[in-house]
């Protein structure tokens, strides 16, 4: 099968389903685990949003005046805290409105350890899932992107806002507490909470105590015990057998590759 890739689709199950994207086509890669596969990159890529061929891919998948021009390739995506949409320079006021303001979730993740992220409330359990979390909790619902980052930012004073994507692809991380976890981190960062709700009212950020965690299971045969990772640019082919698939990666007996890092990039798969 011959496509464009994109990241990968998912479903919360036991293990998580996962399917492959190819211009259109969805390829069922869970009941793959333990098979010979390969992916052949033909050296086109294609841009996510305007379809374009381009020589470099940017933002995994874009050209690069999308890249510029895009509201969801700005720095204020990776960086939420620096939203500058009330100063009147969002590169798409009307997409911000739909995707930035709106509610919002707070969340303890143990991925390769805890850590604490943001995302739409639309996007779970997806954005867990892609991170490669074995257990996840929502802690905090805020009423806008951009308070969710001030958030965010606090309570990562106190723990990673990072994951360690190595340390991810080598096994399941150590089972947590992450309700008695979300109790000590919002005391410590009572302060720095308590004023994101003067500056922005009571109701911008509310805690979820009801909430109940999540446990993922991910399709995994067998974790690499050292991580090598693919480069289609350096290297056109991957092939192995299909060892397990964790977060947006592929783990092969020969390497890990990163779909969503090659989102555009034609390529030809056989399993």
């Amino acid at each position: 099968m011959i496509g464009r890739l994109e990241k990968m689709k998912t479903t919360l199950s036991s293990p998580v389903s996962y399917q492959l994207p190819l211009s259109g086509n969805l390829l069922n890669l869970t009941p793959l685990v333990g098979q010979a596969v390969k992916l052949v990159y033909t050296g086109h890529i294609f841009c996510l949003h305007c379809g374009n061929k381009t020589k470099k891919s940017f933002s995994q998948g874009y050209c690069y005046p999308c890249f510029i021009k895009l509201a969801q390739c700005d720095m204020c995506i990776m960086k939420p805290e620096t939203c500058h949409y009330d100063k009147g320079t969002c590169r798409e006021p009307e997409w911000a409105l739909q995707f930035c303001f709106q509610p919002h979730i707070v969340y303890l993740a143990n991925s390769s350890a805890l850590k604490v992220g943001i995302t739409r409330h639309t996007q779970l359990p997806t954005r867990w899932i892609d991170q490669g979390a074995t257990q996840a909790l929502p802690i905090l619902q805020a009423a806008s992107r951009y308070i969710s980052g001030l958030a965010e930012v606090a309570i990562a004073q106190h723990v990673s806002d990072k994951t360690s994507w190595q340390q991810m692809l080598k096994g399941s991380a150590t089972p947590l507490d992450l309700k008695a976890e979300a109790v000590r981190l919002l005391q410590l960062a009572e302060v720095e909470l308590n004023a994101i709700k003067q500056q922005f009212g009571e109701q911008s950020l509310q805690v979820l105590p009801d909430e109940e965690g999540v446990d993922i299971n991910f399709p995994v045969a067998r974790y690499p015990v050292k991580v090598k990772s693919f480069n289609l640019d350096n290297n056109p082919e991957v092939a192995g057998s299909l060892q397990g698939i964790k977060g947006q990666y592929l783990l092969l007996d020969t390497g890990v590759i990163n779909i969503r890092k090659f989102a555009g990039y034609e390529i030809e798969f056989t399993a």
